[in-house]
């Protein structure tokens, strides 16, 4: 299984910045969206009024708006391989070999000398989650949003990352540091600062989410 897990956030990030309800992959039912795999719904995290859009594909969606907003949750079904490398590795090592063989060897192709900042497990989040943080030399997705300035030096997009089984999915939330790409020159958070709001952010995100399918894990 080749996951392009961050070359599908781009190509949503690509499309036009009006989407119907009846144009994308899952459904709108009232204030949620429902995945296509019908394996969660989300409380939909942007308004229309400030210019909120959905994205998706079979397995991204994409929140964003034409501020402060972009967050996306990608959801994986597990085959029999990634069952396998799961009971072979456990939970822990299965996250940490995921998410380098797939998300981050898929930043790293997209935007060379990305790397990972930090990484942590918390086995108190959904039964163990992984959580990284990650900088992408040219990464951000808040070019030609308001109040970005572009410069000849590019921006280090800072992203944070959630990893997590449920269900027989895998599930990545991303959401980048906007503050980091819009503040530029005004810039002065610590990196304690920094991995302190993503988390807080990507919990907040978690906490939106209704999960559906209840087969045993």
């Amino acid at each position: 299984m080749r996951l392009s897990f961050f070359t599908l956030i781009t190509l949503l990030a690509l499309a036009p910045l009006a989407v119907a309800q009846s144009s994308i992959v899952g459904r709108v039912e009232g204030t949620h969206y429902v995945a296509p795999s019908g394996s969660y719904k989300i409380a939909i995290p942007v308004l229309p009024e400030l210019g909120g859009r959905i994205l998706d594909t079979p397995e991204v969606v994409t929140f964003e708006d034409d501020f402060t907003t972009h967050a996306s949750i990608a959801c994986f079904r597990m085959d029999a391989t990634q069952r396998w490398e799961h009971e072979t590795r456990g939970r822990k090592d299965y996250l940490i070999w995921f998410f380098s063989n797939f998300v981050q060897t898929d930043f790293q192709e997209r935007f060379p000398g990305s790397r990972i900042e930090s990484a942590k497990f918390i086995p108190s989040i959904e039964g163990g989650a992984l959580l990284t943080y990650n900088l992408l030399p040219g990464g951000t997705m808040y070019r030609g949003r308001a109040g970005f300035i572009e410069t000849n030096e590019p921006v280090i997009a800072k992203r944070g990352n959630l990893l997590f089984m449920r269900d027989g999915f895998v599930y990545v939330l991303s959401i980048e540091l906007a503050e980091k790409a819009l503040e530029r020159f005004s810039y002065s958070k610590t990196v304690a600062e920094e991995d302190e709001l993503l988390r807080k952010r990507l919990l907040e995100l978690l906490a939106r989410i209704t999960f559906l399918v209840t087969t045993p894990r």
